[in-house]
């Protein structure tokens, strides 16, 4: 359930509210006690950490070690 908060404190606590709002805290801002509006995490920062994770794995798997090379380093580690 959303918490609610009346639009003058909406108003006056913004900052405080768009902080917890960042945590993951959703709010519903009523007028006279009337709801009016939701204001609820944006799904676009995690859409920008999974295309970031997808660029990662897609750039590691460019990055080809050569068998001869696997071979040398498996018997470096063995020293």
């Amino acid at each position: 359930m959303l918490e609610e908060i009346g639009s003058y404190d909406a108003k006056t606590k913004l900052p405080e509210i768009l902080r917890r709002v960042e945590a993951g805290e959703s709010f519903t801002i009523t007028n006279r006690g009337k709801p009016v509006a939701d204001i609820v995490p944006s799904s676009t920062g995690s859409r920008l950490k999974a295309k970031a994770a997808i660029e990662n794995i897609l750039a590691s798997k460019k990055h080809l070690v050569s068998n001869k090379t696997l071979e040398e380093l498996k018997n470096e580690g063995r020293k």
